[in-house]
């Protein structure tokens, strides 16, 4: 494989990773109540703040990683944000049916997306 595609394809890895981190930060703005009483109700202390300052990571984070800025940590603070996000909002382990198959199926993604992260740390 020749550098260029190389380049190509290294650059579009890290925007379609990265953009789900943005755009979900930035939806968290529009359901920022309803998110924050999720996570107090996972019994999170100053749940909002916790949130406000998980949303900011995502988005800061996921479009540096998007640019190619500081691969390493970029790619460090988005897997610690996936890991706390996953344990606060897909509480498998207390579900039962299709909800439970349905949260273990999104902590598998999420795993999925970490190691894609790694891959980009990696770099």
């Amino acid at each position: 494989m020749s550098p260029e595609t190389q380049h190509t394809l290294l650059i579009a890895g890290r925007a379609i990773l990265g953009a789900p981190f943005v755009i979900g930060g930035i939806r968290h703005c529009f359901h920022f109540p309803h998110l924050a009483q999720a996570i107090a109700g996972r019994g999170v202390p100053a749940a909002g703040f916790v949130l406000f300052l998980g949303t900011a990571l995502q988005i800061f984070a996921g479009a540096a990683l998007m640019l190619g800025l500081y691969p390493l940590w970029t790619g460090a603070a988005l897997i610690v944000f996936t890991v706390a996000a996953s344990v606060m909002l897909l509480n498998f382990w207390s579900l039962q049916g299709a909800e439970r198959i349905s949260a273990v199926n999104a902590w598998w993604a999420n795993i999925s997306i970490i190691g894609g992260l790694l891959v980009v740390a990696a770099q």
